[in-house]
């Protein structure tokens, strides 16, 4: 699938919280209008994606860069989605590719590289608990 944006340089690293915040807009951008992971956040998960990118940006700013106020359990949120419509490898798969890309098209960086390393901690747990495999 095509990207829909312009290219860009990677220039900076993710130590903003602006620049985590742009990175989950890019990021669940694709991510809604991906063929197969779009169905499984607006029709089955049914994402308020103007509440849920706030709670996202939280989440990784905690993750990357210390900043309190992520509220939130991810894994029971997956959980919930995954008893509605079972998730597969190729849904994990998609996902992190999604990810990689969006960091490639626009940062670099040791919070970069920390992204991509909890990203696939992230995929790698999530599907080792949700459907047994890890990806």
């Amino acid at each position: 699938m095509a990207r829909d944006r312009e290219l860009i340089e990677p220039s900076s690293d993710l130590d903003s919280p602006a620049e985590v915040a742009e990175m989950v807009r890019r990021f669940y951008q694709d991510v809604a209008q991906d063929e197969l992971l779009g169905p499984l956040f607006n029709d089955v998960a049914q994402v308020d994606w103007s509440a849920h990118l706030p709670k996202l940006t939280a989440f990784w700013s905690r993750a990357l860069l210390g900043i309190e106020g992520y509220q939130g359990n991810p894994f029971r949120s997956h959980s919930e989605v995954h008893a509605r419509s079972p998730f597969t490898v190729a849904h994990f798969e998609r996902w992190l590719t999604l990810f990689h890309e969006t960091l490639e098209l626009g940062w670099i960086g040791a919070n970069t590289e920390r992204a991509r390393e909890l990203a696939d901690n992230v995929a790698r747990v999530h599907s080792q608990q949700l459907i047994g495999r890890a990806v």
